[in-house]
């Protein structure tokens, strides 16, 4: 089992108990170090399947959910939230969203001092993942000054400076130019080099051409597209 970052089976997501399950009978395993694409219409569940795998559902986000999920091995429904946001790191569409600080070095502390964590040892971490995505020239800028690329890099690299080995992405390229576009594939084929595992919901293929394999998200369940 701890060959795959995740495992899904027989999932099921109803947010009332009169409705039909937005997510049924769902199953899905990826490998570590993979990148998966997710694709499929508007309202179909591709946001609702990420947040089972970060914990906002139902651990903040009341609904019905059945079925068993996995992270790196372990039973989802024994970790922690807290625990599970440094597994699970999530990139949304705008980073304007997720971005707090004046400074691009203090919103990569920000994670790990959260978590209690030495300075010394924040302070490895940033320097290993400035290096990990070649963002050494934003760590002592001004956010706001940013491109959007060069915003969902700081995003991505205050995930990771939380510890995450599972990185989810949603819409996150959605907004970008070709340039910002490129940047983050890039950025995200080395962490696939690294071992991390990458799912991106996308509506754009061209999106996904640096995807292993890609699924689409119909009536509740996954079909293998490429």
């Amino acid at each position: 089992m701890d060959s795959y970052a995740v495992e899904v089976e027989d999932l099921f997501v109803r947010f009332n108990s009169n409705n039909t399950p937005i997510l049924c009978n769902l199953e899905i395993k990826i490998k570590k170090g993979q990148i998966i694409g997710i694709v499929g219409e508007s309202g179909i569940g591709k946001s609702t399947f990420l947040k089972t795998l970060n914990g906002i559902i139902p651990k903040r986000q009341s609904c019905a959910l059945e079925g068993k999920i996995h992270i790196n091995g372990k039973n989802i429904d024994e970790i922690s939230f807290t625990e599970l946001s440094s597994l699970v790191g999530t990139v949304f569409q705008n980073p304007d969203d997720q971005i707090v600080f004046p400074l691009v070095e203090d919103e990569l502390a920000f994670g790990p001092e959260n978590l209690c964590i030495s300075k010394d040892e924040i302070e490895k971490r940033i320097s290993y993942v400035i290096e990990q995505l070649s963002i050494e020239d934003l760590i002592n800028r001004n956010p706001n000054s940013l491109s959007g690329g060069e915003k969902q890099l700081v995003t991505l690299a205050s995930i990771l400076c939380l510890g995450a080995d599972i990185i989810l992405l949603d819409e996150a390229l959605s907004y970008l130019d070709q340039k910002g576009k490129e940047r983050v594939k890039r950025a995200l084929t080395e962490l696939r080099r690294l071992n991390k595992t990458i799912i991106m919901v996308e509506h754009d293929l061209d999106n996904l051409d640096i995807a292993d394999s890609i699924y689409e998200l119909d009536d509740g369940r996954f079909r293998e597209v490429s």
